[in-house]
């Protein structure tokens, strides 16, 4: 199976399970609205945090490696570096989850905003375009794979 989604398998397995609509990313997204709670928070926990330690220690997924690097996480300066390990901690404290948005459609300035805005959400709503982001680093991941 490919790494459409990271670390979760599951999804792209019950994908397969059912009948196809003809649209691989809806179904794979049937799949993620579809799934319980507990699930869907899993799913949003296998995600690394950005610019993180999996990044230092280079325990990335290779598409989330390339994902980061496209977006300039691989060379942050040190300042840049301190504001996204202090971002990412308080969006961790106040949603005990990592903040999730799809790289590839943005930069580093647009990163740091989105995560000192999205700081203000509730958590309900975190999660819910958590879901979506995770939705769009699909749809460019399978976007990829067709070309």
């Amino acid at each position: 199976m490919s790494a459409l989604f990271e670390h979760s398998p599951w999804i792209e397995a019950r994908a397969n399970a059912r009948p196809s609509s003809g649209d691989r990313w809806a179904d794979l997204m049937a799949v993620v609205h579809s799934a319980s709670s507990e699930e869907q928070m899993a799913l949003i926990r296998a995600h690394p945090e950005l610019a993180g330690k999996a990044a230092i220690d280079k325990t990335l997924t290779e598409a989330s490696a390339a994902e980061q690097a496209s977006a300039g996480l691989d060379r942050l300066t040190p300042q840049e570096y301190v504001r996204f390990h202090d971002l990412n901690a308080a969006y961790q404290d106040r949603f005990d989850f990592p903040f999730i948005i799809c790289v590839r459609l943005t930069d580093k300035a647009g990163i740091l905003a989105a995560m000192e805005q999205r700081l203000r959400h509730d958590r309900d709503a975190e999660i819910a375009t958590a879901i979506e982001q995770i939705g769009e680093i699909v749809r460019l991941r399978l976007k990829d794979m067709a070309a």
